[in-house]
């Protein structure tokens, strides 16, 4: 029996565990016979031409949905840290920042640098994205989670600069109900249907949460519902999806002071108790596809309103985009040595942004009272159009070795509407004191940025894997609020879409993948000291990615880890009174992540998994001179099969009850200088399924 087969069946009895790319790795060993065939097993996903197109080339991790069943996460952390490379930084409720082979980045860009996609659609448009992408999605029902290392936007678009994840809408084999219960009143609920009948097949997948929230006034609700049809007309295959996701939350705010999360105290207290986030998201999409052609029409909404209360004043957001399109491909070439497909997209997409200050401050020094006023500070309107067109390649020059290559150019264009006053004024034309009104409003315009992206690489039968290397390019273009959400005397953002460019050599095996990489960007974007944003910025990266798994017996272990030095290459004086220098160290990118589990099944009805997480120390500020120790934390999980249609779950997450820190940051303007938020001590959660 092959090691995947072995693994499929470990799952289906209910060890739950999937190695990650790994089982890519084996699945391509065992299609070797062909290069299609390697090509259409590395990925198993809902659209199968974005499969062929994604090819062997590259880094690949996915989590299937019997390994995200006994995960039980909460929050996407608790899923993709297993994954190489990746770090999903955990916020206040369901906040977060990603970094996938890069640090974890903030601003108004920084959700810029990863493509988030359901099942090979973005889930926003390329330039209004959200920092906190992954909680409008449905990760804890998925079907697959597949990710996605290094630079994709020859094969994806943009934002698929450092990474991309993917996330495939489940088709349960059965019906089932569950419900868990967890500490702070966490309350969950979960269904999922499936259904076929008169050439139709529906499957559906319900998520509610509540809890109560660990730290003062930081209780959450959440809902995510996603749906499927599939059927066939006039010889088309066609699948029908929509997801929606609501989210309301009591944002917690950072906890001050140099390791303020050891203080028992200190870390359940919520210095903003005020602050709030709600947001919802709605997105259909329709893929229709016959022989060698498919085209994929979609619609999206999402709207956000929120408390900025990390800003003087505290200021409310409130954004929302409407946006559609087509994705559509055609196979020109399916037999013989070489294949290729190309394919083109075309979005448009109507946004809004405003920011309005409720009351007026004078709880700050001088110059934020004077400069930050009550009132609008932003009202404003963006339409964008992206157009883009793409070719992919596949040839077997050789027996056992193969070339892949991929080419993609794309525009984007924005028409953005002031609502309000040009320039930094109040909203009623008065002058702010100290030369002007922090926030400026520029003149009614349109920019447009022109895009390329490629890849090129080979692959060579080795023994009992694939070796390959491969040279790539990724790029995302300036965001909407990167060019129209500007401050004091910049009236013109005068901005170049970022670029990054990745050399990789790797190695699958038939239980061990590794890979080496080196990256540079040049226009990395970012605020200086004179509030101006800017992108002259370059930053480089180097690292090695690793994952393994074997199975003795009732026992199967499974490592992923990484080290990956990120570093500036540039000199600045930046925001917020940093000092970036050349050969720094990139803050909140730790050298070291690892994961490890130890994964045990007695019987047949029994499994149980060991985790361990490890996050490397790192710097906490651009000038390298604070730092967070890092820290190690266990997490314990089994399940019960009690009947074929009962099962139990249980969780134990940080076994040990460690004092560690979902994120550290430092900052010069606050006397205490250091800020974290606290993570959660030891909890316990319970649950119960059934299936018929």
């Amino acid at each position: 029996m092959g090691v995947v087969r072995r693994v499929a069946w470990l799952v289906v009895a209910g060890v739950g565990f999937c190695p990650g790319g790994l089982l890519f790795a084996q699945e391509a060993q065992e299609a070797q016979e062909g290069a299609e065939g390697v090509i259409e097993e590395i990925v198993v996903s809902g659209d199968a031409h974005l499969a062929a197109r994604l090819g062997v080339v590259g880094s690949w991790s996915a989590i299937d949905a019997d390994e995200l069943e006994l995960i039980g996460a909460v929050h996407p952390s608790e899923a993709l840290q297993r994954v190489p490379g990746v770090w999903i930084s955990r916020g206040s409720g369901q906040e977060h920042l990603t970094a996938i082979r890069s640090a974890v980045l903030t601003g108004a860009g920084a959700c810029g640098e990863f493509l988030f996609l359901e099942n090979g659609i973005p889930i926003r448009p390329a330039g209004f994205c959200n920092v906190n992408n992954l909680f409008e999605m449905n990760t804890e029902q998925a079907g697959r989670i597949e990710v996605w290392r290094g630079p994709a936007s020859a094969v994806l678009g943009s934002n698929a600069m450092h990474g991309a994840i993917n996330i495939l809408t489940a088709v349960p084999e059965r019906n089932r109900i569950g419900a868990e219960v967890g500490p702070y009143d966490t309350y969950r609920v979960t269904g999922q249907f499936h259904q076929e009948a008169g050439g139709h097949e529906f499957a559906a997948s319900v998520y509610g949460i509540s809890n109560n929230g660990y730290r003062d006034d930081t209780g959450y609700g959440q809902q995510k519902v996603s749906l499927l049809h599939r059927t066939t007309v006039a010889g088309f295959d066609v699948e029908n999806t929509l997801n929606f996701t609501n989210l309301n939350q009591e944002t917690g705010a950072f906890v001050l002071g140099f390791e303020a999360y050891k203080d028992d105290e200190l870390r359940k207290t919520n210095p903003s108790p005020e602050a709030y986030r709600d947001a919802r998201s709605l997105r259909l999409a329709s893929r229709w596809s016959k022989g060698a052609f498919y085209i994929v029409p979609y619609l999206r909404y999402s709207q956000m309103n929120f408390l900025q209360h990390f800003l003087p004043g505290q200021p409310r957001e409130r954004n929302d985009q409407t946006s559609g399109g087509a994705l559509a491909g055609y196979d020109l070439l399916q037999d013989g040595p070489i294949t290729m497909s190309v394919g083109a997209q075309l979005e448009f997409m109507s946004g809004h942004l405003d920011q309005w200050q409720a009351e007026e401050l004078t709880t700050s020094n001088n110059f934020n009272n004077a400069v930050r006023p009550q009132g609008w500070h932003y009202d404003y309107d963006v339409d964008s159009l992206l157009a883009a067109g793409f070719y992919d390649l596949s040839w077997e020059f050789a027996e056992g070795a193969r070339l892949v290559h991929s080419l993609r150019v794309e525009y984007l264009g924005y028409d953005y509407n002031n609502k309000i006053l040009d320039g930094n004024t109040r909203d009623d034309g008065t002058v702010c004191g100290f030369g002007g009104c922090l926030y400026n409003r520029p003149a009614d315009r349109k920019d447009d940025f022109t895009n390329l992206a490629g890849r090129i690489g080979v692959e060579k039968d080795l023994g009992q894997g694939i070796g390959y290397a491969s040279f790539g390019s990724g790029f995302r273009p300036p965001q909407a609020t990167e060019l129209y959400r500007l401050q004091r005397f910049q009236s013109v953002a005068d901005l170049k879409s970022e670029n990054l460019i990745s050399l990789e050599i790797g190695y699958r095996g038939d239980f061990w993948n590794l890979a080496g990489f080196v990256e540079r960007s040049d226009n990395f974007i970012f605020r200086d000291s004179a509030g101006f944003n800017a992108s002259d910025g370059k930053t480089k990266a180097w690292g090695i990615e690793f994952e393994a798994f074997r199975t003795f017996g009732m026992h199967t272990f499974a490592v992923a880890g990484t080290y990956a030095e990120h570093r500036y290459d540039f000199d600045r004086n930046v925001s917020g009174g940093e000092v970036i220098e050349k050969n720094n160290f990139i803050d909140t990118a730790p050298r070291w992540l690892a994961n490890g589990r130890w994964t045990i099944q007695p019987t047949e009805r029994i499994d149980t998994e060991l985790e361990v997480n490890y996050l490397g120390d790192h710097y906490i500020n651009a000038a390298n001179t604070a730092e967070y120790e890092g820290h190690v934390v266990f997490n314990l999980r089994g399940r019960f099969l009690v009947s074929e249609a009962f099962t139990l779950t249980a969780r134990v997450m940080n076994l040990l009850d460690k004092k560690y820190a979902d994120r550290a940051d430092f900052t010069v303007f606050n006397p205490l200088n250091y800020r974290y938020f606290p993570a959660m001590p030891r909890q316990f959660y319970f649950g119960a399924t059934y299936s018929f």
